[in-house]
Parts: structure tokens; sequence; C-alpha cells
């Protein structure tokens, strides 16, 4: 992606640097730390220092909001991150799909060699103890809400909602530390902070909305033209730019103020929420890391 004319975002809220503080002193109180990310850019959707602050403790990698990404995509996410000596299965909060296959994934598969442990000592009905973690507005408040099968942590569509850890138990064996969403300190790739706003991890009022719109249709065009081409039945050729493409969204929907002027602000508000909903198709925004040879 082209940022020149994206300005630096950063992102790190004093309470982001707390959940750091927060992950490293209750590690010893888990078994295993499940990890939520986006499955339509799990790299970026990703914290870098997860793998040092979570340790060798194992790990379930869930690809949240997965009937927004590319399945083929996501399957080879899932590949990658099991190559990288993680479990990983792909989830829907919001249809439940692949919900139940968490727990036991967990048990079975990422916690076999403990369960199995307990098993010969006698110690079937010892609870197991997870840690989750996400960055966020990702859906990790919904997912634990699904497996508790109550309003347990506070769900809103914006970023920074959890603030403080909490426990929540899931069943009789399980239970589960909820840590509030943390980022990085700065982004060091501007690709990743704007793979991000586009999903909505970052908040919109440190964006320039237009610009964001602008960069995801040209992502869009080259990647998923089809998406474009169905949903604002317009064409697209090799000279337009971002901002051809905004204001013909715009004539279309017939975004016209005076003086026939386009009102690419509210086109491009459009577009993001059109994106966000699904309403563009299952696109995912960045494909696994080649594997060297």
């Amino acid at each position: 992606m082209d940022n020149t004319d994206m300005k630096q975002i950063q992102w790190f809220p004093g309470h982001m640097a707390k959940t750091r503080r927060l992950i490293a002193s209750n590690l010893s109180l888990v078994d295993a730390v499940v990890e939520i990310v986006d499955a339509r850019s799990p790299l970026s959707s990703r914290n870098p220092e997860m793998d040092h602050l979570t340790k060798n403790k194992p790990r379930l990698v869930i690809l949240n909001k997965s009937d927004l990404a590319d399945d083929k995509t996501t399957q080879r996410w899932i590949n990658y991150f099991r190559s990288e000596g993680s479990e990983a299965i792909a989830v829907d909060c919001k249809s439940g799909k692949g919900l139940k296959s968490i727990l036991p994934v967990i048990k079975k598969s990422v916690l076999k060699e403990l369960m199995d442990k307990r098993a010969r000592n006698g110690m079937t009905g010892a609870a197991v103890r997870l840690m989750i973690v996400g960055i966020p507005n990702v859906g990790k408040s919904s997912i634990i809400n699904k497996l508790a099968g109550s309003k347990r942590a506070k769900v809103e569509d914006r970023p920074g909602v959890t603030r403080t850890k909490q426990w929540v138990k899931l069943d009789d064996n399980t239970e589960l530390l909820d840590m509030p969403g943390v980022l990085w300190p700065k982004f060091e790739d501007q690709d990743v902070a704007i793979r991000l706003a586009f999903t909505g991890a970052i908040s919109d009022d440190i964006l320039d909305i237009e610009t964001l719109a602008m960069k995801l249709l040209s992502y869009l065009a080259e990647n998923y033209p089809e998406s474009i081409i169905e949903r604002y039945n317009i064409d697209i050729s090799d000279n337009e730019t971002g901002l051809d493409l905004l204001e013909n969204v715009g004539k279309k929907r017939g975004m016209v103020i005076s003086g026939g002027e386009i009102n690419t602000e509210r086109a491009a508000i459009t577009v993001i929420d059109e994106f966000r909903g699904g309403k563009l198709g299952r696109i995912s925004l960045e494909n696994p890391p080649e594997k060297e040879l």
C-alpha cells in the first residue's frame, strides 16, 4: 500500500500498557492462552509482543469473523499457525459457527498432555484455566459471552471497551481470564495500521475516513474487483485511482451536493461501513508469510 498520503498512525492508550503488565503477572494462573485474531488480517491483528508475553504457554489461535474472510485464505492461515506450533481454528462470533469446537480442541489437542497427566493422577475434575487475549474490537467479548451462555463481558463495536481483567466461569471445569485488548506502542509498518483501520480496530476518530476508503477501494480493485463491480455497479479501469473509485461510488449512490460536487466523505463512510458489515463479500486483507526453504 502507498502510505505517502496517510498520516502516521500511533495507538497506545495508557490502559494498554497496563494490559501488558497484567498478562505477564497473571500468566502463571492459567494452563493455556487463547488468542483471538481477525480472520481478514490475522497477522496484523496480532500484537507482535504476544509471543514474548505469553512465553511457552500452550496456545489456541482463533480466527474470528471468518464469515467475512476469503475461505481459501483462511485455511492457509490455519495451516500457517499450526506450522508455527499453535493450534488454530476459524469461528464466527455472530453466527456462532465453530464456537462449539473451541473447548474440545483445547482439552483434546492444545492441553492433551496436561489432560492425560491429570487423568493418570485421578484429577479429572480439576478446572482448566485459560487466558483469553486479543486486540480491541476483534470480537473477544462476543466469543466469551457465547461460550458462557450469558452477557458476562461488555460488548461494544468500538475499540478499548474491556479495561480490567475478569474471570468468567464457562462450566464446572473451565474458567476463563479475560484480559483487556492490547495493541502495541507504535506501528513500525503502516500497512499493518491501515489494515487495522479497515476493520475498525483503530478508532475512526484519529483517521481521515476519505483517505482510508480510497486505500480500501484501491486494494479491492486490485484483489477483489468483483466486490466493487457487483456492489456499486461501476466499471474498473487500470487508470482509476482510489479517488476516482470513491467519486464513482458517490455518483452511483446519488451522493451529490450543490454544484454537482460528489460528497466523498459520505461515500467513504458508506464504503467502510459496508466493508465492515460484509456487504462487499468475503475479503481477506493479507496472506500468510511465505515459508523460507
